[in-house]
């Protein structure tokens, strides 16, 4: 069953916007920490930010004052606004989910490409 549901990658100009949406199934309890992951090709995934359940935040350097992350805890959604993007911001981003339970969960990944 489909858990995380992603949407908003696509293609856009370097110095463009994407807002990037995360939605969490109901069937997911107790949601604790929010997040956005990004695998660019021949890389390994890495962290580009995280939201707690009282929303403190945590940003990779290479995205600080570009990115936003922000939830809306009533609709168990995660979002990422990505400002100022680069070439080397390219990458399937992905969704993850923890809930307090220990359990951890995965989005399918979305496509952002960053190009001219």
């Amino acid at each position: 069953q489909v858990q995380l549901v992603e949407s908003g990658g696509g293609l856009v100009q370097p110095g463009g916007s994407l807002r990037l949406s995360c939605e969490a199934s109901r069937f997911i309890v107790r949601i604790n920490t929010m997040g956005w992951y990004r695998q660019a090709p021949g890389k390994e995934r890495e962290l580009v930010a995280t939201i707690t359940s009282d929303s403190n935040t945590n940003y990779s350097d290479s995205v600080k004052g570009r990115f936003t992350i922000s939830r809306d805890n009533a609709k168990n959604t995660v979002y990422l606004q990505m400002n100022s993007l680069k070439p080397e911001d390219t990458a399937v981003y992905y969704c993850n989910v923890q809930s307090v339970l220990g359990s951890e969960y995965w989005g399918q990944g979305t496509q952002v490409t960053v190009s001219s």
